[in-house]
């Protein structure tokens, strides 16, 4: 969305003020007229925390000039890259709060609105126009009030600032919408998965029909770009995965092949991994060609009258499944393995095949709509993201005029 009116490009300094807070100091730990002071610790991006607020002595001349008003925008001046230049609105009372020189204030002028700042200056962050312009000193990064007041800032007429700033208003007000739809569905999820919990449950060998089987091993040397795909320990993270592509290979002959290929719902479980991830399983789904598991995992093939691979993947998911592995694991330095006996052992609900594809069914339609609620999430940030670069894009990227 374009503004209408033709933006002018102006110093930050001249479009309101820029000052440094005070400098906390031993004397002003001790002084009298001790004042609540704000820091890098209580902005964070687009709130501030009125939490955990130190104090320090102000004068009545330095209250005056430190003092937070109503509309004041307050940046973070020293902080890790990604972080500097983070900034909220100053919503309190007159004079409460003064501010430290960890942070920078923007006091905006007559001619700018403070949330039409604020929406400049959180994307300037977003894009790395502050992390640009500072200056890094160790872990910390440093603004530089000097440097931010130099950038160029695209002015507009209020009633356009206004336009953009209710526009935005509106976009996030739907972003906050779906936001707490999509958290009242993950609860939904959590609510179904958590009836596997209550469920009568006998034992993951009794839904066997070959394995568990530890897949093939081969030295360093027999990978390249040629041979048949194999699934390793980092193929897939738990859950839904796809073995079409982006495997590596492994020269093999025809016998290993065939005894270590791969089928359309093999489920395989990691027997080696890190003590959290140990027991990490997925169904294997499409195939395009013959491919083969490596040793740090075994294949389970479950029988159809009893098991649908889809929920045996779902189930070696759920917490009272990866429980069982992570009591069962050996371990030793930074790893820990489960055999064969560990896997067969798995507790596994007596459920049949029908009601595993009911609750499958029922598990789908929270997380398709989940799916759609985060796509539309992801339509609205991009909406909200191109509005501010086509204000942005209308007169030229932030620039800084002087960069001392």
């Amino acid at each position: 969305m374009r503004a209408n009116a033709e933006v002018r490009w102006i110093p930050v300094r001249d479009a309101g003020d820029v000052r440094m807070g005070k400098q906390l100091s031993p004397a002003s730990r001790e002084a009298a007229g001790q004042f609540p002071y704000l820091r890098v610790a209580n902005v964070h991006l687009g709130r501030i925390d009125y939490a955990d607020v130190n104090t320090m002595g102000f004068s009545s001349r330095e209250r005056e000039i430190y003092g937070l008003r109503p509309g004041d925008i307050l940046l973070n001046e020293g902080q890790s890259l990604e972080l500097v230049g983070r900034s909220a609105v100053y919503e309190g009372a007159d004079g409460v709060y003064c501010f430290q020189n960890t942070l920078v204030r923007f006091r905006p002028s007559e001619q700018v609105l403070s949330a039409y700042a604020q929406v400049i200056f959180e994307r300037w962050l977003a894009t790395g126009v502050f992390a640009a312009i500072a200056k890094q000193t160790t872990s910390i990064a440093h603004l530089g009030s000097e440097r931010f007041a130099a950038l160029d800032f695209p002015l507009l007429p209020l009633a356009e600032q206004r336009r953009i700033v209710e526009v935005i208003d509106a976009v996030s007000a739907q972003e906050r919408a779906i936001e707490a739809s999509i958290a009242k569905l993950d609860m939904l999820k959590v609510s179904v998965m958590a009836e596997l919990a209550s469920m009568e449950l006998g034992a993951f060998e009794g839904i066997l029909e070959r394995g568990p089987q530890n897949g093939i091993y081969k030295p360093a040397s027999s990978y390249g770009s040629e041979g048949t795909p194999i699934v390793r320990i980092d193929s897939f993270r738990g859950g839904p995965s796809d073995f079409t592509r982006n495997l590596l290979r492994v020269s093999l002959s025809a016998g290993e092949v065939e005894r270590y290929g791969l089928v359309t719902g093999d489920v395989l479980i990691n027997r080696v991994n890190t003590p959290e991830l140990v027991g990490k399983s997925t169904a294997v789904g499409r195939l395009v060609e013959p491919t083969v598991f490596e040793s740090n995992m075994m294949r389970c093939r479950v029988r159809a009258d009893r098991a649908v691979p889809t929920f045996v993947e779902t189930w070696l998911g759920s917490s009272l499944a990866k429980t069982h592995f992570r009591m069962r694991a050996k371990s030793a330095i930074s790893q820990a393995s489960i055999n064969r006996s560990d896997v067969r052992s798995c507790p596994f609900p007596r459920l049949d095949v029908p009601r595993q594809l009911n609750f499958l069914k029922r598990l789908a339609a929270v997380r398709d709509q989940q799916q759609l609620e985060e796509v539309e999430l992801a339509k609205l940030g991009d909406l909200n993201r191109g509005i501010i670069d086509d204000l942005l894009d209308s007169g030229g990227r932030a620039r800084a005029r002087s960069a001392p």
